[in-house]
């Protein structure tokens, strides 16, 4: 019997910003603790993102007691993580009007400056609703400011694969996992079901959707035609191309890298 290993953990606190390895993990009932809590909104109060603003990748972020931060080039700004004071809005992301409120000028005005263009900083508080499509929900389920799911798993080997086939290899980066696991075969997170991490049970919910951000190098904040115009020759069906699994999970545990995963129902690909 073949062992599985979650061999990586990763949040990505700002969304569309740098992510945060870690060795262990909160679950909440929105995600990973912290992950995609924050994120910039443009004039029209709508999210921005690296498919518009490749250069976001260039802000480096890193947790301190108490702290988010957040590094350009050589300049660091501290953004406190519990923080429940600023003006409430309602900012877009996708289809969806969410409430959200904004911590202060001061950080608004940092990434203005340094992205050349007016933009707010936005914190998505833990209380608000946004739940999961309900043609995949299994229950009650919510996430924060993600696309669509709480969590996102891709399997070290589906990446081993797609190098093997690739002109020169794409670190993990690219995709902006939650959770990678080794001692998998290529794609067969695509089949999973229900399966525990550390003993904490979760739900496959729908393979991964991607997009032109995968195409963005998170060291140079530069575009490219790969990994997009190689997964298209075998991981493209319609219009869509997949690569990794989203995840509904627990409202509450902890997850760390070494962790055991079982898997209890691998049946359809949705």
């Amino acid at each position: 019997m073949k062992l599985i290993q979650l061999s990586q953990i990763w949040i990505y606190p700002v969304k569309g910003l740098g992510g945060v390895p870690l060795t262990s993990a909160r679950i909440q009932p929105k995600g990973l603790q912290y992950d995609r809590r924050w994120m910039l909104i443009d004039e029209k109060s709508e999210f921005m993102t690296q498919r518009v603003h490749p250069e976001m990748a260039l802000f480096k972020l890193s947790m301190s007691p108490g702290n988010l931060e957040v590094t350009f080039r050589n300049e660091t700004m501290r953004v406190p993580l519990d923080n429940d004071r600023g003006e409430r809005i309602l900012a877009a992301v996708w289809d969806d009007m969410v409430s959200v409120q904004a911590p202060g000028a001061e950080y608004d005005n940092w990434f203005s400056e340094r992205l050349g263009f007016a933009c707010r900083l936005v914190q998505f508080p833990e209380e608000n609703p946004r739940a999961v499509d309900d043609a995949y929900a299994i229950g009650d389920d919510h996430f924060a400011l993600q696309d669509a799911f709480p969590f996102l798993l891709i399997g070290q080997a589906s990446l081993d694969e797609l190098n093997r086939r690739l002109p020169a290899p794409l670190p993990m980066n690219r995709f902006r996992p939650n959770f990678v696991f080794t001692g998998g075969d290529p794609n067969e997170e695509d089949t999973w079901q229900w399966f525990t991490i550390g003993g904490h049970r979760f739900f496959g919910a729908k393979r991964c959707t991607r997009c032109a951000v995968t195409t963005v190098n998170q060291d140079t904040g530069e575009k490219g035609k790969e990994p997009l115009q190689t997964l298209a020759t075998y991981r493209q069906e319609g219009a869509n191309i997949y690569f990794g699994k989203n995840l509904i999970g627990p409202g509450k545990g902890e997850v760390r890298i070494g962790d055991r995963i079982e898997i209890s129902g691998s049946e359809n690909i949705p």
